[in-house]
């Protein structure tokens, strides 16, 4: 196990989250890594969460905001993250012990890297193992490219340059968030590990409001193929997505 390390910051955005949340934190101290500097930043529970993240003792740092969504939660922890690399995961997802010892290895191979991702596996929740076993085969239920913050590891300091997560989306700010590093020339590398697990349940939020996702997705496509003609015709990029109100209901992705 690494002890000298750069120390990474583990942020867990959480809203109503008591009943995953233990798994998610268990697999954050499983890691082969160390240090690890675990903040849970939470979006104004009102259930047990507050109370799982003080069962892991001091080994958790717990803040918490009035209710505004799920990047305004990560950009709450990216605010506390003290360490020199900064990495997500979803209170209802999962990591394997050693996603950030493996992509920590290239991080020193690679002095350029600027972030890496990896691939990630659906798994279903025991409420919905029925659709689990619908998808058996399909390609739905094998590996994918993790382009999400589940996957992601960092260098803090890119996001000076590229910026935070867009606080007015509710459902593609990760999307949106790697769209705009690549614009602007951010290396990331893409591992071919599965090295995150991602839970279905029926309280995923892009499946509880999915007309509003699929709007919200296309729009970020949309405004990325103008930026990208604007440039090509030599003109300024047109401004990014408009804010959308997704008014008070939360949920993980």
């Amino acid at each position: 196990m690494p002890v000298n390390g750069p120390l990474i910051s583990c942020v867990v955005p959480t809203f109503n989250s008591e009943r995953y949340l233990g798994e998610a934190l268990g697999s954050i101290l499983a890691q082969t890594y160390r240090p690890l500097d675990i903040v849970v930043a939470d979006d104004g529970s009102t259930d047990g969460t507050a109370r799982v993240a003080a069962g892991c003792g001091g080994a958790v740092r717990f803040v918490s905001q009035s209710t505004a969504g799920p990047a305004a939660t990560r950009n709450l922890g990216l605010e506390a993250a003290r360490g020199e690399f900064v990495a997500f995961l979803d209170a209802d997802d999962l990591w394997h012990p050693e996603k950030l010892a493996r992509q920590m290895a290239r991080f020193a191979a690679r002095p350029d890297l600027d972030a890496s991702t990896t691939h990630v596996q659906m798994f279903w929740a025991e409420e919905a193992a029925e659709e689990g076993e619908r998808y058996k085969g399909h390609p739905r239920a094998r590996p994918i490219p993790g382009y999400s913050t589940t996957t992601l590891l960092a260098r803090r300091g890119l996001f000076e340059p590229i910026g935070r997560f867009d606080a007015g989306l509710w459902f593609g700010d990760a999307m949106e968030w790697f769209m705009r590093a690549s614009e602007r020339g951010a290396v990331i590398e893409l591992l071919p590990d599965v090295l995150a697990y991602h839970r279905v349940h029926g309280a995923n939020l892009t499946r509880r409001r999915i007309a509003a996702s699929r709007d919200e997705f296309l729009g970020l496509v949309k405004g990325a193929l103008d930026r990208r003609r604007a440039r090509q015709g030599g003109g300024p990029p047109p401004a990014g997505p408009p804010a959308r109100d997704a008014g008070a209901e939360h949920g993980t992705d």
